[in-house]
């Protein structure tokens, strides 16, 4: 069955999981990155690599900020708190970060490629195309 595009937007894709962090005293809330979140999150992690020569600040941090919500779904962190919550334990973190990398299909191997450059790229090939024409 092919979806319109009514039934793509009315879709209830978004998936959370409650997370046990003895180290913080109770359960946070990870929820699923939007695509535009994981979009500004693979952005910040490209932005990042290129500013400091392969290396990015608060890796955990920032992909926690960007999944961490109450229970209406709202974020709780800012872009301007990720250093907040990279100075929280990095046990606590990585419980949140493995979730969150659950919960948005966000492998490592997503990370490490952001700011390589593709096989088709490297080679000036460009196979990319529109959404929709």
């Amino acid at each position: 069955m092919l979806l319109s595009k009514e039934q793509i937007l009315a879709a209830a894709d978004v998936r959370y999981e409650e997370v046990a962090v003895p180290e913080w005293g109770g359960s946070v809330r990870v929820r699923t990155m939007t695509g535009e979140q994981r979009d500004a999150y693979e952005q910040s992690l490209f932005a990042g690599r290129a500013e400091d020569g392969g290396t990015i600040a608060n890796v955990r941090a920032r992909l926690a900020a960007y999944s961490l919500v109450d229970e209406a779904g709202a974020l709780l962190f800012t872009e301007a708190e990720v250093a907040l919550l990279g100075a929280k334990s990095s046990a606590a973190l990585d419980r949140v970060v493995e979730a969150s990398r659950r919960v948005s299909a966000l492998s490592q191997e997503d990370i490490d490629a952001l700011g390589k450059p593709s096989p088709a790229t490297a080679a000036g090939d460009s196979t990319s195309s529109s959404p929709a024409s």
